[in-house]
């Protein structure tokens, strides 16, 4: 019994790409890439990812002068722990009416009852035409955003994030947005020490500030223009110090008004709610990674108190700060496959 249990734990998840004709080689490769990199303090891999069709296994169109040559048909989707769909150029029936094409249809049937379903970018289609995300938050690239939102009603789009965590699924924004979620999923299954190595072994940060908003296309600022850069890293250095507006107008001599103007055009939100969202995850680090109490790491997130960082977190993170150490901490062995 005692081997067995060692040797179910001992498995990798299994992520399963689904691979649709007209899709993109970067997307259909992050997943491969960032799961691919994650190990364990020993070494061993913590995923195991492959790629299969809603055909028998042969060639894919990409949306490039080439195609793939997948080696596994729709069955392999019955293995799946995790299931990612990226984006495909050549949707039809989905894009158009909201409604799964007869191959998906037929290969959805093999994927099992609370496998962790994920999209990148306009694969969100895919996700919301099959059920899966009837009334529930959804994201997508930013301008297919409206059109998605027509075309499923009962999904609840937001188009000023990145990603999207429901829980069993996630969804991600435009092309590289889905490196974001896949490291989001490292970090969810095993930690920010696992998410970071595989962040810096990709040569990409592992958290970006701001949401889509900061992507969407808008005249360019005249090259003369101060940014806001130098007061982000200024504050990122004090985020356990009181931090006022005018602190960090300052640091770009700018007055209060034409800062605030400029950094919300530039991150895509507010400099009091990325300031907050810095101290969040300035926070989180430390509840993984540390034993500091939790009025030692308010202080040194900035909140001051353990009640404003247990509201704070419970606002952004929908738990207290207890919980999320304690989840964390306990998943650092990281996520198994079902038996």
């Amino acid at each position: 019994m005692e081997k067995e249990y060692e040797e179910y734990h001992a498995m990798p998840h299994r992520v399963v790409v689904l691979a649709l004709d007209g899709l993109l080689p970067f997307e259909l490769g992050i997943p491969h890439r960032i799961f691919g990199l994650t190990k364990d303090a020993a070494g061993r891999h913590l995923y195991e990812t492959m790629t299969c069709s809603v055909r028998p296994p042969g060639p894919v169109r990409t949306d490039a002068d080439f195609s793939i040559d997948v080696e596994h048909g729709p069955e392999a989707l019955a293995t799946a722990d995790t299931v990612v769909i990226p984006a495909s150029y050549e949707l039809g029936c989905v894009y158009e009416e909201g409604v799964l094409t007869e191959d998906l249809k037929a290969a959805f049937t093999f994927v099992r009852p609370g496998t962790r379903m994920v999209s990148i970018c306009t694969g969100g289609y895919v996700l919301a035409a099959a059920g899966y995300l009837d009334g529930r938050p959804a994201t997508t690239h930013w301008s297919a955003a409206e059109h998605f939102q027509r075309l499923f009603p009962s999904v609840k789009v937001d188009a000023e994030v990145l990603f999207i965590d429901d829980g069993d699924v996630l969804t991600s924004a435009g092309v590289a947005a889905g490196l974001d979620l896949c490291l989001h999923i490292v970090r969810r299954d095993h930690g920010s020490g696992v998410a970071n190595d595989v962040a810096r072994r990709s040569v990409v940060p592992p958290h970006r500030d701001g949401g889509q908003a900061q992507y969407v296309l808008r005249p360019v600022p005249e090259p003369q223009l101060a940014t806001t850069t130098t007061a982000r890293a200024w504050a990122l250095g004090r985020l356990h110090e009181p931090i006022q507006l005018r602190d960090m107008a300052e640091q770009e001599s700018m007055s209060v008004r034409t800062f605030t103007r400029r950094f919300r055009e530039e991150a895509g939100i507010s400099p009091g709610q990325w300031l907050t969202q810095q101290r969040v995850e300035r926070a989180r680090h430390l509840l993984e990674s540390t034993d500091l109490s939790i009025d030692q790491i308010a202080r040194d997130a900035g909140f001051g108190t353990a009640t404003s960082l247990r509201q704070h977190l419970q606002t952004t993170l929908g738990v207290p700060p207890t919980v999320y150490r304690r989840t964390f901490r306990a998943t650092a062995g990281g996520t198994r496959r079902r038996p």
